[in-house]
């Protein structure tokens, strides 16, 4: 199979990288994203995983893909899979209490675009990912504008995830 990419967009700051799915580490999870694409909402940036920035979506493939490729240590340019139970994220402290509750799964797609990351939450412990992506061009550019994200805010920007 040849290698696959997608690009991974600020929409309104007109930012894109490309990235190139990890097939050979997470191929379930590749699979189900690869087949829901494209995907796009609400960005965020994290607050406690340090330099991420993430958007959430309705669970889109068949069954929940296992934990592959995991992590606690995102390097820059890593693209990540999280299932989140609505119960796990139903406090304003994540700032999308609108979107979650109890009974409910969100999938969040993250991208992490710099260094030092640790995926650690004070409510819940330690919260692996899937690496399932790899930024391989525009992380530098990319990474400038998760910066202004932080410092200016996220209202109004859309992170979109689509095939090349």
């Amino acid at each position: 199979m040849a290698d696959r990419f997608i690009e991974v967009s600020l929409v309104k700051r007109g930012i894109t990288c490309t990235a190139q799915l990890l097939e050979d580490r997470a191929p379930v999870t590749c699979a189900a994203v690869w087949d829901a694409l494209p995907l796009g909402g609400d960005v965020y940036h994290a607050k406690y995983a340090r330099n991420e920035i993430y958007a959430l979506f309705p669970p889109f493939a068949a069954s929940e893909p296992p934990l592959e490729n995991p992590t606690v240590t995102p390097i820059p340019g890593n693209l990540c899979y999280f299932a989140f139970a609505g119960a796990e994220l139903g406090t304003k402290a994540y700032g999308y209490d609108r979107e979650v509750r109890a009974g409910t799964t969100l999938v969040d797609l993250a991208l992490f675009y710099e260094r030092n990351n640790l995926l650690l939450n004070g409510d819940v412990g330690w919260v692996p990912g899937t690496v399932w992506g790899q930024v391989v061009e525009g992380l530098g550019e990319m990474a400038e504008a998760c910066n202004d994200l932080w410092r200016t805010g996220a209202a109004g920007e859309t992170l979109s995830f689509r095939r090349t």
